[in-house]
């Protein structure tokens, strides 16, 4: 038994080669789309991504508070604040023994400065840390506290 085998050869027209300007366009827009849903959305992990930074610093402030009241027997003073971390505390109360925990006050994610209150406003027994947030203003909804870090 012989099989026969056909070759089917096509014509290639010069229209069905490549894309036409519509396809072009229509293709171009989607991109557009995708492109433009994907910055709008980089804005929010934007946002996300400063909190998140901000809760991990608040973390490292915390931890260093922790071992400066270890070392000098206290918790910095309100006026001495997070201050106490970078350089001696030369105001009451004087720390037992000291040593510098970070080089220079770290910032939020929104490069604001950490406001320091002790006692805490949650935790008299522990200082608070606040993050003043994207508005840069204190006692707004957008503030983060070290005393609502778990």
């Amino acid at each position: 038994m012989k099989v026969k085998c056909q070759h089917q050869h096509r014509s290639h027209s010069a229209g069905s080669q490549g894309f036409t300007l519509l396809e072009m366009v229509i293709v171009l827009g989607i991109i557009g789309l995708i492109l433009g849903a994907a910055i709008g959305l980089s804005g929010g992990f934007t946002g996300f991504g400063r909190e998140v930074q901000t809760k991990s610093k608040l973390q490292r402030i915390n931890s260093a508070l922790t071992m400066y009241r270890h070392r000098a027997g206290h918790y910095p003073s309100e006026s001495q604040g997070v201050n106490a971390l970078v350089e001696r505390p030369t105001s009451a109360p004087e720390p037992r023994s000291w040593e510098a925990t970070f080089k220079s006050l770290p910032k939020d994610g929104w490069d604001q400065e950490f406001v320091y209150k002790y006692p805490g406003t949650k935790d008299r027994s522990y200082p608070e840390v606040i993050s003043v947030g994207k508005d840069g203003e204190v006692g707004t909804d957008d503030d983060l506290s070290s005393q609502d870090q778990e």
